[in-house]
């Protein structure tokens, strides 16, 4: 967890620069090489009926991170945070056959209510959606990286489904980190003068 929530508030200051799927991209595909690195991904044991697990957990994970930057760009860390451990939260009371675990996500919905205020009118709704389904992608994270996870050992399934999250992410990624630099490149410099008396002389 603390590798996560350092990461997203490293990546803040990224996003104005590349846009929240161009930051995407970089963290996936840092992630992707990482990974590759440190295990070969086992695509000989790879059986047709663990294609579509594989691949619904690449692009999932490639959806989630984008979502949940998007919602960075509008709303704080700690409200986007919030909303998405709502999805995780789901998932583990819906498992525990317990009817009084569903307490948990209900306070959680509360805590939120009460972080974003809505009734005050002030809130990004964007921002909220963006994290929502944030939170929706982490719930269906869980279950195929449990899924894929009884199939794969270790971090193998890691260095198959990060670089589909990372392609995944390129398709969105690249053109918003393209248009983002192009911007940036095509700006006006601003024109610097000096305010002395001499050169205000001069300019004249």
């Amino acid at each position: 967890m603390l590798s996560v929530q350092l990461g997203s508030a490293l990546s803040v200051d990224l996003i104005d620069s590349v846009g929240a799927a161009g930051t995407a991209l970089l963290r996936l595909s840092a992630g992707a090489l990482v990974f590759l690195a440190l295990a070969r991904p086992p695509l000989r044991t790879v059986r047709r009926v663990d294609v579509p697990a594989l691949l619904g957990l690449g692009v999932t994970s490639g959806l989630v991170t984008i979502c949940f930057l998007a919602a960075l760009e509008r709303i704080p860390l700690g409200t986007a945070v919030a909303i998405e451990f709502l999805g995780p939260l789901t998932v583990a009371a819906v498992r525990s056959n317990s009817t009084h675990a569903l307490v948990w996500p209900g306070l959680a919905v509360a805590g939120v209510l009460a972080l974003t205020e809505p009734w005050n009118g002030s809130v990004d709704a964007d921002g909220l959606g963006y994290a929502a389904l944030a939170a929706v992608g982490w719930a269906c994270y869980i279950v195929l990286t449990q899924h894929v996870g009884d199939r794969f050992p270790g971090i193998h399934a890691l260095s198959m489904t990060v670089p589909i999250a990372a392609v995944t992410a390129a398709v969105v990624g690249v053109p918003q980190a393209a248009g983002h630099l192009t911007s940036t490149c095509s700006s006006p410099r601003p024109v610097l003068r000096c305010c002395c008396r001499c050169c205000r002389t001069r300019w004249r």
